[in-house]
């Protein structure tokens, strides 16, 4: 994975941040039983003073330097036994004030053998998703908050039930699938008229799923394809180089999801990036989200060929049903 500069270091800045919030909470452990057991005060000072020892004997050539030092190991032997008695006895578990570690792994280093630790990759698949979700700016949306009251109760022919009920079961679905992310197989056309909660329910998945550590790219298709336009013709080079960033990002967060789709002008360029991230997301078996009001028709009026057979082939469709929610809300007030 190709990590931005910026992103990254503010992923290690939010490490660093838990580092000593772990060490101010080890300083108030410690505070705390050496005013309770003053005995663990003079016996972690004894351990130091053996450390100081041992290093000043590492570069001993004195005869008895190996006599001294097998003292020295079984004196500490004896003095972490009387340690974890001594917290044992008081009801503290024998680690309670052994260096605090939100990461197994890592101990917060954000780095293993192996390289990059999972610990880091959440934090920046986080800030991630904050740099690239424009549309995500009330902060409300939530499935807990999603409100079924706004649909009708009445019967629908086309729905063969009432587009509440059926509403519910959209809901439900989209909720198993961000609860369900990574493990599902299926990347999701959200289709229907303006207003009936599509954005919604995809920004509501995008929260849950980033909530999860899992790198989410949520934009306008308008937004999409000028980044992807700008990466190859923008007039300055650090233009490019940014929308280029954002094009690398698209393609390989865990989760793009691609909003209004249809409400851009359609050009060569246009075809040409929504195929390239259809069809490169598809091929790394990474999953996406399009919302439009645009029908099988429509996309076949608007698209070349190919990326409609991918759109066809990929995308299990659901339609959204009900009114205008923005005009209901605003009758409402």
């Amino acid at each position: 994975m190709t990590y931005n500069a910026k992103l990254l270091a503010r992923a290690n800045a939010r490490l660093a941040e838990q580092r000593e919030k772990n060490k101010i909470e080890q300083s108030r452990r410690l505070s705390v039983a050496y005013r309770k057991i003053p005995a663990l005060q003079e016996i972690d000072d004894r351990l130091r003073s053996q450390m100081v020892e041992l290093a000043r004997l590492a570069f001993s050539k004195d005869e008895a330097r190996d006599r001294r030092l097998e003292a020295l190991k079984e004196e500490n032997l004896s003095l972490q036994m009387r340690r974890a008695e001594l917290l044992v006895e008081n009801g503290y578990p024998i680690t309670w004030l052994d260096e605090i570690f939100s990461c197994p792994l890592c101990h917060d280093s954000g780095r293993t053998d192996k390289g990059v630790c999972s610990c880091l990759d959440r934090l920046y698949n986080q800030e991630l998703t904050l740099s690239l979700s424009a549309l995500l700016k009330t902060g409300e949306e939530s499935f807990d908050r999603f409100d079924l009251s706004l649909y009708p109760e009445e019967y629908s022919d086309y729905f063969k039930c009432a587009p509440r009920e059926y509403m519910n079961k959209v809901y439900s679905y989209c909720r198993n699938y961000a609860e369900s992310f990574p493990a599902v197989r299926e990347d999701l056309l959200l289709q229907g008229d303006p207003g009936l909660g599509k954005t919604y329910l995809s920004a509501c998945i995008a929260r849950e799923v980033a909530g999860r550590g899992y790198s989410v790219c949520y934009d306008s298709a308008v937004s999409a394809f000028s980044a992807f336009e700008r990466s190859q013709f923008a007039r300055s080079p650090e233009d490019a180089e940014a929308a280029g960033e954002t094009v690398r990002r698209m393609l390989e967060c865990d989760l793009m999801i691609l909003d209004d789709l249809g409400t851009e002008v359609v050009t060569q360029m246009v075809n040409s990036a929504l195929y390239t991230l259809i069809n490169t997301r598809a091929n790394s078996k990474k999953r996406t989200i399009i919302s439009t009001t645009l029908f099988p028709d429509d996309l076949a009026a608007r698209y070349s060929p190919s990326i409609c057979s991918r759109i066809e082939g990929f995308f299990k469709p659901i339609r959204f049903a009900g009114n205008d929610i923005r005009i209901l809300l605003k009758n409402r007030k």
